[in-house]
């Protein structure tokens, strides 16, 4: 038996190993099929083999990740407070499936579609997780004939990526969105949009930032003015979009090599999308030979002043950069676009690393008519801001002792001096939890009291009762304030007042928040 499966584990990889490379040498898709169904039937026969237990490797799935106590207070104090700035500017919540119909993603996001994950059929229906929060969002406005919506929505999306797990890549990971549903006027809801993404950034205090801002008119306007057919934009624009992360030669030779833009096209593309700048350089780009006779190019910069005009009324001028190498490569945008990025590397482990974009969004005016029968469009405009990349930044300052984190809220723990007082303890913790008061207590029935008090300090636990007999038959508790150890002697009647007044003035959010150097 061990001897027939170990042969077919080999021949399973052989055939993979068949699989990809007729994948790599873009053989045709005929041909690959067969060759993958042979690798599936091969496949099927070892889990018909597999019927004893086996040995097998203990690991999370490739791109994902288990998150330890540590590790989810961060995450859970990061989403607390962006859903307080979300809840600040109205935003309701709502919540999808976390698999759609096949058919409602397709088409969505242009390149990115072959990251899509899609599942078997199910029943006669071909389903895929969700890539995003946006096109649900849309498929549900569609669906329920809803005009007007302000919501939020934090939930789990999958890509079939490669993962760069420590820069916070994943293939699960959560999205946070933000996103206005309307007929409003011209780049009103797009300038709270931004002001949302730098209230969110700055309580998160995670580092200095710019928030880079375009327009997908300006840039289908720029492609044109400079040679690209029509039918190559949305294709341009995902090479564009790579410039945050490889060098302009690099991006000029897949324009040419692999969309087909002329090389000259190419060049004067790359005179454009090196301009970064402010209102100033849309005034000087109104005044461009070419850009000034395109009426999308107009649209788009005339756009981009009135939106900067706006963050300058809001007080966050000085966090935005017009950029013209901001393309975002998703299909469905149609308006302005704006991606967050942090200035500064962070340091994980002994190297400084760049995370990226921690936040990007932009306006989509027609999804929501693709799910219409009618056609009926819902503009929108909204930003997702990168948890996990946050969540990133924040884990490598725990690692480098730059913040302390208590993943524990207790307040109170009830310690007993002497043997045989579970019974009382039990009594007081009933007591303060009815009083709403975070407690905790040993389960043992005579635990040591230097055991009971180290587990005070290891856990960030700042208040202590202790009961002893003594004091008990005076009608006495003791108090005892961990990090101080000053102990008071107050009245057992009193115990649950005096403890309430306790907390409201110890200092709590210090345990989780930066260590004074």
């Amino acid at each position: 038996m061990a001897e027939t499966q170990d042969n077919l584990l080999q021949k399973i990889k052989d055939q993979g190993d068949l699989v990809r490379k007729l994948k790599a040498a873009k053989e045709s898709s005929g041909k690959i099929q067969e060759e993958v169904s042979k690798l599936l039937a091969l496949k099927a026969q070892l889990g018909s083999e597999d019927a004893a237990p086996s040995k097998f490797v203990l690991k999370t799935p490739k791109g994902t990740r288990d998150y330890n106590p540590q590790q989810m207070t961060i995450r859970n104090n990061v989403l607390q407070k962006i859903i307080t700035v979300f809840k600040r500017h109205g935003a309701e919540c709502i919540d999808t499936p976390v698999f759609e119909l096949k058919e409602v993603l397709t088409g969505k996001y242009g390149e990115d579609s072959k990251l899509i994950y899609d599942l078997k059929d199910q029943g006669g229906e071909i389903l895929s997780l969700r890539y995003d929060l946006t096109v649900p969002l849309a498929r549900y406005l569609a669906m329920n004939k809803i005009n007007n919506l302000k919501r939020y929505h934090i939930a789990k999306v999958y890509r079939r990526d490669n993962p760069a797990m420590t820069r916070g890549r994943y293939r699960e990971f959560y999205q946070c969105d933000f996103d206005i549903a309307g007929q409003y006027d011209l780049m009103v809801p797009d300038a709270e949009c931004l002001l949302v993404v730098t209230e969110i950034l700055n309580s998160l205090d995670i580092g200095k930032y710019v928030l880079k801002v375009n327009h997908r008119r300006l840039l289908d306007g720029m492609f044109e003015t400079c040679g690209v057919p029509a039918d190559k934009f949305r294709s341009t624009c995902s090479t564009v979009d790579k410039l945050d992360k490889s060098p302009w030669e690099e991006v000029r030779t897949e324009m040419i090599n692999e969309k087909g833009v002329t090389p000259e096209a190419a060049d004067r593309i790359g005179e454009y999308v090196r301009l970064n700048g402010s209102s100033e350089l849309a005034d000087k780009l109104l005044q461009d030979e070419k850009l000034s006779k395109n009426k999308s190019a107009v649209e788009g910069l005339e756009g981009i002043k009135l939106l900067l005009h706006y963050c300058e009324l809001y007080g966050i001028k000085d966090k935005i950069l017009f950029d013209l190498s901001l393309a975002r490569g998703l299909d469905y945008y149609t308006g302005v676009i704006y991606e967050a990025v942090l200035t500064q590397p962070i340091k994980i482990g002994n190297e400084d690393q760049t995370v990226g974009s921690i936040a990007g969004g932009g306006r989509y005016d027609n999804l929501v008519g693709m799910f219409d029968s009618k056609n009926k469009q819902v503009p929108c405009v909204g930003v997702s801001i990168g948890v996990e990349r946050i969540f990133s930044v924040l884990e490598a300052k725990l690692a480098a002792g730059d913040i302390s984190v208590r993943t524990s809220d207790i307040d109170v723990y009830v310690a007993s001096a002497q043997k045989n007082f579970l019974e009382e303890r039990m009594k007081i913790c009933a007591e303060l939890w009815n009083a709403g008061i975070k407690t905790e207590q040993s389960y043992k029935k005579n635990p040591k009291m230097l055991n009971q008090l180290q587990h005070c300090e290891e856990n960030g636990i700042p208040l202590a009762v202790i009961l002893g007999e003594s004091e008990l038959k005076r009608g006495l508790v003791k108090i005892r304030n961990i990090t101080t150890r000053q102990e008071d002697e107050i009245p057992r009647d009193n115990l649950v007042e005096e403890l309430k007044s306790r907390i409201e003035v110890l200092d709590i959010k210090e345990m989780n928040g930066p260590i004074r150097k």
